[in-house]
């Protein structure tokens, strides 16, 4: 029934316009959810292309400026308004949040996470990192399962649990891009815990054995929220179901090669090649039979 709704040609014409977006920067999302009718899939690629503006906005100039720009985003949210030629990836977020009935909250919450990294490169505890992923990660989740339908709503809690786990899979990943530009995201508590000091982390000349216990004790902590968060998918649609499996795969089999080699981190980013991502669509896709 969704699916009969009328739509504009302006509007239209600006679906097109975020599908072609997010196929051009980020290939792997656009066809993870291919399969999504076309009334949720334009909405998640609406919602992938705002977030990929204002972070790409807050990495393009220093200082003051950046804020003036997250502003700049707060301010096109509360202009937004469906059939907004001028402005097509809002014209589409803004159809999808009345249509899913998103609370304009949850994407204002994004622009403070990324307003966060403009300010803090380190958090002391875990729940301080937790904070930081619902911001930049978790609100993610739950926009999507908004877009997906739910027949139960402890399934933005799960969403909230995938959304940290799938985050704290990044921050191992990206130890060393973060490392190069003076972020650490690990909790200091745990690097004390492990006893490793946030030089060594900065300067890629950690305790191997020391290293290697801390990537185990927060890559079962990922996997845990990665385990509760995954029956997200139980509470959406088949459909859906299969997109979450498929991206939630693909960070499962990065979270693999880190755990079986936790020094890859200190070396490189950790990728996943095209059979293998081939190979976890197919699973998702049996997993759902």
């Amino acid at each position: 029934m969704a699916e009969a709704v009328a739509v504009s040609p302006d509007l239209r014409a600006s679906e097109r316009y975020c599908e072609q977006m997010a196929r051009r920067e980020a290939a792997n999302f656009y066809w993870g959810f291919i399969a999504l009718p076309r009334s949720q899939r334009t909405a998640i690629y609406a919602l992938y292309d705002f977030a990929r503006q204002v972070d790409d906005d807050a990495d393009l100039v220093n200082g003051a400026g950046r804020g003036a720009l997250l502003d700049r985003h707060r301010a096109r949210l509360r202009s937004a308004r469906s059939g907004d030629t001028t402005d097509p990836v809002m014209s589409v977020l803004a159809s999808a949040m009345t249509r899913f009935s998103i609370p304009r909250r949850e994407p204002e919450m994004l622009i403070d996470g990324v307003a966060m990294d403009l300010t803090t490169t380190r958090y002391e505890t875990w729940d301080e990192l937790v904070a930081y992923c619902n911001l930049v990660a978790s609100v993610v989740g739950r926009m999507c399962v908004r877009i997906f339908g739910f027949r139960d709503p402890r399934a933005l809690q799960l969403a909230d649990d995938l959304g940290t786990a799938l985050q704290l899979i990044n921050i191992l990943r990206d130890v060393r891009e973060d490392a190069g530009r003076g972020r650490i995201y690990l909790p200091l508590e745990d690097l004390q815990r492990f006893g490793i000091s946030e030089e060594q982390v900065l300067s890629e000349r950690v305790p191997q054995p020391a290293w290697r216990a801390l990537v185990a004790f927060e890559s079962a902590r990922a996997r845990d929220l990665h385990t509760r968060g995954l029956r997200v998918t139980e509470l959406i649609p088949l459909q859906a179901a299969v997109c979450v499996r498929t991206m939630a795969g693909m960070y499962s089999r990065i979270l693999d090669r880190i755990e079986r080699d936790p020094l890859l981190p200190l070396r490189q980013r950790a990728s996943l090649s095209a059979a293998t991502k081939v190979a976890v669509m197919a699973r998702a896709w049996l997993q759902a039979v």
